[in-house]
């Protein structure tokens, strides 16, 4: 089956979550993507645990279908090897230190003028210039810095985000800007450079708080799980101790829930609670009223009393919950993904096209493509036998 973007060529020097996470996408469309990695450890994220019978956990997830290239990029034989690689790509990604691209060589200033089809993707913390520049960025640090983490937790008790949002933001807008840059390169003939800020892309992100604080006006409050302006909206406990998450949206929602989940129609005009407005600012009182009237139900029976009237639901799942949710198990959502550890199952890529079947190859062991990688390139047995002792590979 054809696949969108089979036939495309990506070198990605990569490491941690942002990087991977955009060539992953790019791999399961059918790209070829060729991972270099250091010698003796690779890409870092294959040391953050060892939770994935042995391997890690972030790494399994973002690293499938790729070709692991074992290179000492600082290496005097490297520069050849990086230079055969770039020759024939579509596509360089690239999130190393800030400026070691540039010192490889890898800019696309410097790599333009030979190569005037390639794309080259430079993933960082704060951008390209700017005072920020040469900033260390991780995760958490731009939660930090973007203002994620002064709107989420609760009152004095910030929380960060309980997986890698700024890392999967800027990987998805790489991704996306990628799919752009190759579609102009089919007008044009042309490639261009690509510079994607974790930053920008968690800022982006942040957009209606931003605007909900415009002009110095006070933050959206910090409320843990709850909606931080609309009520009810957000956790409550059922009678048997499991939690319900429930969203009201409007005012006629607000009086089906009246009447037929609490069954107290006339609080749906009790004027403490008349608008989302005044529900908000008396979120205490009506969290007591609904934790009252649903203490004598369990979570099924709270559930199917908000199903019936129209009220949007959820239950608060735990992460063996998520692995045998109903709902994916139903639509066939899960397949199996070969490691050096053995299969583990692989969730299907969202929204992919019903005509594509998307690539869901083995994870790669560190330098497990090397050899075929350079004898592709024209290197001998002998030869890559040499670099492997000269510590190049």
């Amino acid at each position: 089956m054809t696949r969108p973007l089979d036939g495309i060529k990506v070198i990605t020097l990569e490491h941690a979550i942002a990087a991977p996470f955009c060539t992953r996408q790019l791999a399961d469309m059918g790209a070829r993507v060729i991972k270099v990695e250091r010698p003796g450890s690779g890409d870092f994220a294959r040391g953050y645990d060892e939770r994935v019978h042995g391997l890690a956990s972030h790494f399994v997830w973002v690293n499938r279908s790729k070709e692991s290239l074992t290179l000492d990029v600082k290496h005097e034989d490297a520069s050849h090897i990086l230079d055969a690689l770039v020759a024939d790509a579509d596509v360089l990604v690239q999130n190393l230190a800030p400026g070691a691209a540039e010192r490889l060589g890898l800019s696309y200033a410097a790599l333009s003028e030979r190569y005037p089809k390639l794309i080259v993707c430079d993933i960082s913390g704060y951008g390209a210039d700017g005072p920020y520049r040469d900033k260390k960025a991780y995760d958490l640090l731009i939660q930090s810095e973007s203002g994620f983490l002064s709107i989420t937790g609760s009152p004095g008790a910030p929380a960060k985000a309980g997986c890698s949002i700024a890392d999967i933001a800027a990987g998805m807008h790489a991704y996306a800007s990628i799919l752009n840059a190759l579609l102009l390169r089919g007008r044009t003939g042309k490639g261009c450079r690509i510079d994607v800020s974790m930053l920008e892309s968690m800022v982006e992100w942040m957009g209606y708080p931003l605007y909900y604080a415009i002009d110095g006006q006070s933050p959206p409050a910090l409320s843990g799980a709850a909606h931080a302006t609309i009520y009810p909206y957000g956790p409550f406990p059922a009678g048997d101790g499991k939690t319900v998450m429930l969203g009201l949206q409007n005012e006629r929602e607000w009086k089906l829930f009246c009447e037929q989940v609490l069954e107290a129609a006339t609080l749906a005009d009790d004027p403490r609670f008349d608008t989302n407005s005044k529900r908000s600012a008396a979120r205490e009182e009506l969290h007591a009223v609904i934790v009252a009237a649903f203490s004598t139900l369990n979570t099924a029976d709270v559930i199917a009393r908000l199903d019936h009237a129209g009220i949007a639901n959820a239950q608060m799942n735990t992460l063996n919950d998520v692995w045998a949710h109903p709902q994916l198990q139903a639509r066939e959502r899960w397949r199996t993904v070969g490691t050096s550890a053995g299969d583990m199952p692989a969730l299907l890529p969202p929204g992919v096209p019903n005509t594509v079947d998307p690539r869901m190859d083995a994870v790669p062991a560190l330098g497990e493509h090397t050899d075929a990688i350079l004898g592709e390139l024209g290197y001998t047995s002998a030869q890559i036998d040499a670099l492997r002792t000269a510590g190049a590979i």
